[in-house]
């Protein structure tokens, strides 16, 4: 069983920034980072594929956030970087530990991850 843990959240005004981090205990192929508001579905940010490093964003976020990744840490990281209001949201990273699919392919359903973090709060403050 994959572990993952979540770090780097809090209060930040607009226009700030904040780095989120995410470890994972075994090995993954594919993580992503989504969001979710009270009341609302969970919403897709972005993903990376630990094979190549191939990387997809939703819409909303993209020239603002980035994904990178360590491999030897096993460690995800999403830099957000012009943060505005609407992006406040409970943030939870996933994983998936299964080899499915096209592994250079970033996923963005919550359906392609068999792991999840617990979640760290952004507030983005007006």
């Amino acid at each position: 069983q994959v572990q993952l843990v979540e770090s780097g959240g809090g209060l930040v005004r607009a226009g700030g920034s904040l780095r989120l981090s995410c470890a994972a205990s075994g090995r993954t192929y594919v993580m992503g980072w989504f969001r979710q508001d009270p009341g609302r579905e969970r919403e897709f940010i972005g993903a990376i594929t630990w094979s190549r490093g191939n990387t997809a964003y939703a819409d909303s976020v993209k020239g603002r956030f980035t994904i990178s990744r360590d491999n030897a840490e096993n460690t995800v990281y999403l830099q957000m970087n012009n943060l505005k209001p609407e992006d406040t949201a409970v943030y939870y990273c996933a994983a998936d530990s299964t080899p499915r699919g096209n592994l250079y392919v970033p996923v963005k359903s919550i359906y392609g991850y068999n792991h999840w973090g617990q979640g760290t709060q952004v507030t983005v403050s007006s």
